[in-house]
């Protein structure tokens, strides 16, 4: 499988058998983001991530490898993988 990178767009082109299709890859941070929520009269707050897209993260994957996170889209195939970029120490 050939891969031509375009570092600088965050695209990436895949070669499989002749086949090409276009794969976004870039660098995102997560954002923690702060609910706050009343219940009868009393108010809870509570905290959730998110990365662009609307996309969700547990709040032990933050823990575990940091904020940074690989974001790739494949638009062919509708797939978006995300990989910690590397472990928090």
């Amino acid at each position: 499988m050939n891969i031509i990178r375009l570092e600088k767009f965050g695209i990436r082109f895949k070669s499989t058998d002749s086949l090409f299709y276009l794969m976004k890859e870039r660098v995102v941070e997560v954002k923690r983001l702060v609910g706050k929520k009343t219940v009868r009269g009393k108010t809870y707050e509570y905290e959730y991530y998110t990365l662009p897209l609307n996309l969700y993260i547990p709040k032990s994957m933050v823990e575990k490898h940091g904020t940074k996170y690989y974001l790739q889209v494949d638009e062919e195939n509708g797939i978006i993988t995300i990989k910690p970029t590397e472990e928090k120490k």
